[in-house]
């Protein structure tokens, strides 16, 4: 035996609760199918690398190291880089509301921030209000603290809000929601709903956490004030640059009411001290001269023109039984077939033929419905657009024929 090492032993590790009930994302486990070169994914919710500022970032790289090394390499403060925190007040004060940047909190890339606000606002049993369908990754990090999700009604503009009742609103710790182009469904809530759910979360004394990673890609560039904009002071405003820049910067922000802020601020020290100074400063060199207002319209063009050629197929390929939307921006196509499908089955059998989606039913907190499925159109070329799409409707119909319903 090597001299010093104990001889053979047996150690025994007991994960804790929240441990055992950790379970993997579906999109992730996706996602290691889809590395193959020869599978056509519409599966994960990725930013085009054609979007991607290589130059401008190379150049904010150069500028960052040359003037200001020593600081970028160093620890910084918990709350982010003053400069950068400051942009980020300067942008989002709009609509006449003033936000100050002792309210911006720098994370380390937005999901960062849905983990921080679950630490801070939830408990165990807290019941927590979300759209229906909502984005998978919120409801990973909410719950990992064990909440009581509570579905609010939605339709093809997001919430109903006149079908919500004061018993839904009783209670709850949060309302979570995204209101442009939504992960997974693609739908943006009109002015009317937003000023309705923004004064019905007012009455009932529940904060709104607004997620807004996708509010700059209206194909159009149409924006509609922000939730922030209307209530500064009751909703929590969470926003990134992954869609904008791009994701490996891993950078996003919350703007929250100073007393949240200051425990988020807390909870952000325990895990990870600060977000990177360097790619703070890189970021702030980027975007301080107003490039982003400059980059964002290339975006948007180009996911405009990839979404209508999707369009395009799914109206030539897909059975008449399915329905989809038409989004006005963002990333994703939102599909509802027939009762009685399950699109994670229907997965296989696509897979099988080296095409990918994401099934719909992993957006639900409850009551899923396993008859949707989600596209992400940005990083296929039109060519694989139209095969990938082709192969799907033929699996479709093969699926719709073989209902009882049809028999």
């Amino acid at each position: 035996m090597h001299p010093g090492r104990l001889g053979s032993m047996t150690t025994q590790f007991t994960l804790s609760g929240r441990a055992r009930a950790l379970t993997s994302s579906a999109i992730r486990e996706i996602l290691k199918v889809t590395e193959r070169p020869e599978v056509i994914s519409f599966a994960g919710g990725l930013p085009s690398p054609a979007t991607f500022p290589v130059e401008r970032m190379r150049e904010a790289t150069e500028k960052v190291l040359r003037d200001a090394p020593h600081a970028a390499l160093q620890y910084g403060p918990t709350e982010g880089f003053t400069p950068l925190r400051e942009w980020v007040a300067e942008r989002l004060s709009r609509n006449g509301a003033k936000i100050p940047a002792s309210r911006v909190l720098i994370t380390t890339g937005s999901q960062q921030g849905l983990d921080l606000l679950g630490k801070v606002l939830i408990d165990e049993g807290s019941k927590v209000l979300v759209e229906t369908p909502s984005y998978l990754g919120a409801l990973q990090a909410f719950s990992l603290f064990a909440p009581e999700f509570a579905s609010l009604p939605s339709d093809a503009q997001g919430i109903v809000t006149d079908r919500i009742t004061p018993a839904d609103m009783e209670g709850a710790r949060f309302l979570y929601c995204l209101p442009n182009f939504q992960n997974p469904t693609g739908r943006r809530m009109p002015l009317e709903r937003r000023k309705a759910l923004v004064e019905l979360a007012a009455r009932a004394g529940v904060p709104l956490v607004e997620d807004d990673p996708y509010g700059e890609l209206s194909y159009g560039g149409e924006a509609l004030p922000s939730l922030l904009s209307m209530n500064p002071d009751g909703v929590i405003y969470m926003g990134s640059f992954s869609k904008v820049l791009a994701p490996g910067l891993r950078l996003g922000y919350v703007v929250a009411p100073e007393e949240i802020l200051g425990k988020m601020v807390q909870a952000k020290q325990a895990a990870d001290l600060h977000t990177p100074s360097f790619s703070q400063r890189i970021v702030y060199e980027a975007v301080q001269d107003g490039f982003i207002d400059r980059h964002i319209p290339s975006i948007r063009t180009l996911y405009g023109a990839q979404c209508e050629h999707m369009l395009a197929a799914l109206e030539r390929e897909f059975p008449k039984e399915a329905r989809w939307n038409r989004p006005e921006g963002g990333m994703f196509i939102w599909v509802e077939l027939p009762e009685g499908l399950d699109t994670s089955a229907l997965l296989a059998k696509a897979i099988e033929r080296n095409v990918a989606f994401v099934p719909g039913a992993p957006f639900y907190a409850v009551e899923p419905r396993r008859n949707t499925l989600r596209l992400s159109f940005v990083t296929v070329p039109a060519e694989k657009i139209d095969h990938g799409i082709k192969v799907l409707g033929e699996l479709l119909k093969a699926e719709i024929a073989a209902l009882p319903a049809a028999a």
